[in-house]
């Protein structure tokens, strides 16, 4: 039978900017080599697969086109934004409960937002690894990391924004992904980010949602503000409102629903 396919643009208010996520509804579980095959055709940073569960929450998890990773935000997002828009939770006003590799996480309306509830992965100071600010091409100020990613602030926006990484190299370091990160040069916001994860299957995500688990404690110790603006400068580039709270992060953003259809294989 037919099995439904959506694909959101998560991060953003406008169809083709954001971090687009495909989502794939499914009544059960298929097996693991087909989930990886799907989210390999999709080739998007991440493919979310769902099925509801008899209670009304949901089992989720989520591929890159190489791997299956333990916590993403877009794709989380983008899943929310799915089932409520197409009317397969008609109730809106609940907040939707997903089980998956990284615990319980939460989905929730709030205005025109999406407001996700994540757990707080505080980065600490470490060594630089061989290979990491040689393929980044940069100079950091620091380099922290937590139990997914390397995290390296360098003076400016504009150097984040001038970055060309060497993603041969990059892909030789032992991390999920790399987000390098300074403060705004912009008002508007608090600081600027872009994401990396070469070893993953994918070379720059355009808008990271679980990077800034360790990104919104990163700089709430650097600003002194529990409630943070974020945007990530990618080409596409997006949007987020952080709020660390506790041990517990909030990861607030808009999703514009671009495509719908249905894989037959």
């Amino acid at each position: 039978m037919p099995v439904p396919i959506f694909v959101v643009d998560a991060f953003t208010n406008k169809p083709f900017g954001g971090n687009p996520a495909a989502v794939c509804p499914l009544e059960s579980w298929r097996d693991n080599a087909w989930l990886q095959s799907v989210a390999a055709e999709m080739n998007l940073a991440e493919t979310a697969f769902v099925v509801e569960r008899p209670d009304g929450s949901f089992d989720l998890r989520w591929f890159t086109p190489e791997v299956e990773v333990e916590l993403c935000g877009h794709a989380t997002l983008a899943t929310a934004h799915a089932l409520w828009q197409t009317g397969r939770v008609r109730i809106t006003d609940a907040p939707l409960a997903f089980h998956t590799l990284s615990g319980l996480l939460t989905a929730r309306r709030s205005g025109d937002e999406i407001e996700l509830n994540f757990p707080i992965e505080a980065p600490s100071p470490v060594l630089v690894p061989g290979h990491l600010l040689e393929g980044l091409g940069v100079t950091a100020v620091s380099v922290h990391r937590n139990r997914f990613d390397y995290f390296v602030e360098v003076a400016d926006e504009q150097s984040v924004g001038d970055l060309q990484p060497d993603f041969t190299r990059l892909r030789q370091v032992a991390t999920r992904g790399i987000s390098v990160t300074s403060r705004s040069d912009d008002a508007r916001f608090d600081f600027v980010s872009r994401f990396f994860a070469p070893a993953v299957g994918v070379n720059e995500d355009p808008v990271c949602g679980s990077s800034h688990c360790g990104l919104g404690p990163f700089w709430q110790q650097r600003l002194g503000k529990s409630e943070l603006l974020a945007h990530q400068i990618s080409r596409r580039g997006g949007v987020l409102r952080v709020t660390c709270d506790g041990d517990r992060v909030r990861l607030a953003g808009r999703a514009v629903l671009v495509t719908q259809g249905e894989l037959l294989a």
